[in-house]
């Protein structure tokens, strides 16, 4: 984004701000407002524009400690496990994920709480005028996500969390999470080839950039890795003096596995529950324990049964989650290749010999093909919908023109009545609902963004029949 466009946005919310502070400060729909006309001028890569942001606010993320999150995929689960664990060890952790499912504010987070309305539209405020001085001395002037960030840590430091768990944006070395210093542990979760062009062409390359996530003296963690990522990472770490932690997939000893969860011990871990289901957490408790393992060794204390409770009580929306049975009704946010042969083996391994419905929806940005070649050939019928942002969104009917050689029974949306982008996903809901028998399997996939409207549709249809 350009300072000029930069400047007439804050300009036009500064005159809105004067107008409101005669009688009140600045509201959690005004906040939302300012950011959501920011997000429009989309992202830009370094740490130029953070850097000044959260000078000009004190630097609150020096006076934090961090465990740093990459990766493509089971960043989130990662994150979710690590942090309830240590919430439940009794200590205030932060939370900083993206993107959401259920809701904006759950993305800054204490223990399990969102952010009030109240304190995030107080802390935009106080962002916003750090930002006017900026304009002002001529500098760099950050993007959304770095205002959201330095918001978040604002709220960590006044709220005294002792660790917070933050989940890297857009690759690694120059995303806007990447300005912070005291990281405790940088922890890998599955990397894979996505956003190509954006952090690399290459496996290789986009290893490198979220490698750019180690700081000197921390312990690094990784989830399995191809092996070409497991060199790159380790070579960073001995280069900048960290211990290298692996975790093995293959030392997970799974008890009982099915689409509600998984009751498992891993090494010295004994007899958990994960109400997470999906073959990906396989990889992505194991991390997460080792993680543990890493800061008992520091000397964080944190018992066996703060592990136990705190395994069993994480939750991830959007990931393998079932929202209904009779017919069972999944939602996950499969948004790349290594995502869908996961769901793909998921399903296999949940509901072998049954049908399967489908509703996708997804970024054009996205390898959308590769993806409609793995989950087509699993569902005798696809719905695709839109998505909420049509600036990113694949419109329906070119999905469902991608999907065709694969699945022969793929439906775009009925465009009778000018449906908008949320009619299209309650139409593909109450079609899915309407073909399913109880033994069939409905599975909503593509896109996070999306899958909260999904729930809504599912919940409405239901209470309409109670009725």
């Amino acid at each position: 984004m350009s300072n000029i466009q930069n400047s007439a946005m804050i300009s036009l919310f500064e005159q809105k701000l004067n107008k409101e502070r005669k009688r009140e400060n600045v509201t959690y729909r005004e906040a939302r407002v300012y950011l959501d006309e920011m997000s429009k001028y989309g992202s830009v890569l370094g740490l130029d524009a953070i850097r000044g942001l959260l000078r000009e606010l004190g630097n609150p993320q020096d006076d934090l400690k961090f465990i740093h999150i990459a990766g493509t995929n089971g960043k989130g689960s990662v994150l979710a496990y690590t942090s309830t664990v240590l919430s439940e060890a009794g200590y205030r952790i932060g939370r900083y994920v993206s993107p959401t499912v259920v809701s904006y504010l759950e993305r800054i987070q204490v223990g399990s709480e969102w952010i009030s309305e109240e304190r995030f539209a107080h802390l935009t405020e106080k962002v916003r005028d750090a930002i006017a001085r900026l304009e002002a001395a001529g500098e760099v002037l950050p993007t959304v996500f770095e205002i959201e960030t330095a918001i978040a840590f604002l709220y960590f430091k006044e709220t005294d969390c002792d660790l917070v768990v933050l989940e890297a944006g857009l690759g690694g070395a120059l995303d806007a999470t990447n300005i912070i210093e005291n990281t405790v542990c940088a922890v890998f979760a599955s990397i894979s080839r996505d956003h190509l062009g954006m952090i690399g062409d290459t496996l290789e390359e986009i290893a490198r950039n979220k490698a750019g996530i180690i700081k000197p003296g921390c312990t690094v963690v990784s989830a399995g890795q191809e092996p070409c990522v497991e060199e790159i990472l380790r070579k960073s770490a001995d280069g900048l003096g960290c211990a290298c932690v692996q975790a093995d997939s293959g030392e997970l000893d799974i008890i009982k596995e099915d689409y509600h969860g998984m009751d498992f011990s891993y090494k010295s871990f004994r007899s958990l529950h994960t109400a997470m289901a999906g073959k990906s957490q396989i990889s992505n408790v194991a991390a997460a324990l080792e993680v543990i393992g890493v800061l008992r060794d520091m000397g964080y204390e944190i018992s066996d049964e703060a592990v136990r409770r705190g395994i069993g009580k994480a939750a991830w929306p959007g990931r393998f989650t079932c929202i209904g049975e009779d017919p069972v009704f999944i939602l996950d946010g499969a948004h790349n290749e290594d995502a869908a042969r996961k769901l793909r083996e998921s399903i296999e391994a949940y509901f072998p010999g049954r049908r399967l419905i489908g509703i996708m929806g997804v970024f054009r940005d996205k390898e959308y093909d590769r993806i409609a070649r793995i989950m087509g050939t699993a569902c005798s019928r696809i719905y695709t919908v839109d998505l909420p942002d049509p600036g990113r969104g694949l419109p329906a009917e070119v999905l469902a023109e991608a999907l065709l050689p694969y699945c022969q029974r793929t439906e775009p949306p009925d465009r009778s009545g000018m449906p908008g982008q949320k009619e299209t996903v309650e139409r593909a809901v109450d079609a899915a609902l309407r073909e399913a028998e109880p033994e069939d399997v409905i599975i909503a996939f593509g896109s996070l963004s999306y899958l909260s409207q999904v729930k809504a549709a599912y919940d409405k249809v239901k209470c309409q029949e109670n009725v």
